[in-house]
């Protein structure tokens, strides 16, 4: 992956994953763009826990959390593939950024 996010590798790394996980967390990653990997994963990890707090009386709202932790992973997993001296960076950076709160 040279920085842009494919459905491939997206498929690649969801292979094993229920289909209506893989289904949830692709339509998350259609939803943002960005213009690194990491960082549109991590768009639409934040994409999912805002739609997982906003739901939060239907079952719909764990499928949308299981989303936002797969694509949180997903998104630590991508920078490491492009720069993973950036890494410990990029992960302070998503823990410390302003979201949702319940």
């Amino acid at each position: 992956m040279a920085g842009r996010l494919t459905d491939r590798w997206l498929a690649e790394r969801l292979a094993g994953a229920p289909a209506v996980l893989v289904q949830r967390a692709s339509e998350f990653v259609g939803q943002v763009e960005s213009p690194t990997t990491p960082e549109r994963l991590a768009a639409a990890a934040r994409g999912a826990l805002e739609a997982a707090l906003a739901r939060t009386a239907d079952r719909g709202a764990a499928l949308d959390l299981l989303a936002a932790d797969a694509l949180v992973t997903l998104a630590l997993a991508a920078q490491v593939e492009t720069g993973p001296t950036g890494l410990a960076q990029f992960a302070r950076e998503l823990r410390d950024q302003e979201g949702p709160r319940a």
